[in-house]
């Protein structure tokens, strides 16, 4: 039994973007579509499509890259954990790295930036930070 899917799920992404690969595939969950949805409309991956192997519901993430093999995606790193949750009222939302990256939050309205919860006024628990 994994602990923290959401964990896992930013790892396998970072690993397979630096060692450039095309797709990299996990264990779908309703969560984790939730974040590949945000990562496209942020324009980190190219897009994804959650596909059916052996009876199990598999998430396939397209990576996306700029001229000459250049990572699109800097980073990823998670913030609220199992162990450890972290919150943010909607007035004390992150900006990460001064606005150039997104905070993913989890929120009572859905799984969203940091940009789209303070239009909206409202907060949540802070899942990552993608960069």
């Amino acid at each position: 039994m994994m602990t923290d899917p959401i964990a896992d799920m930013l790892t396998r992404v970072r690993n397979a973007n630096l060692a450039v690969h095309d797709k990299v595939y996990i264990p779908a969950s309703k969560a984790k579509i939730e974040i590949a949805k945000v990562l496209r409309q942020e324009g980190y991956i190219k897009n994804f499509k959650v596909l059916e192997v052996d009876n199990r519901r598999v998430l396939q993430i397209d990576l996306k890259y700029g001229t000459g093999d250049q990572r699109i995606l800097g980073g990823l790193r998670r913030v609220s954990r199992p162990g450890l949750r972290i919150y943010a009222t909607s007035r004390r939302l992150p900006r990460v790295m001064n606005g150039l990256g997104v905070a993913i939050l989890s929120t009572s309205q859905g799984i969203m930036t940091e940009r789209v919860a303070r239009n909206r006024g409202v907060g949540g628990e802070v899942l990552c930070y993608v960069w």
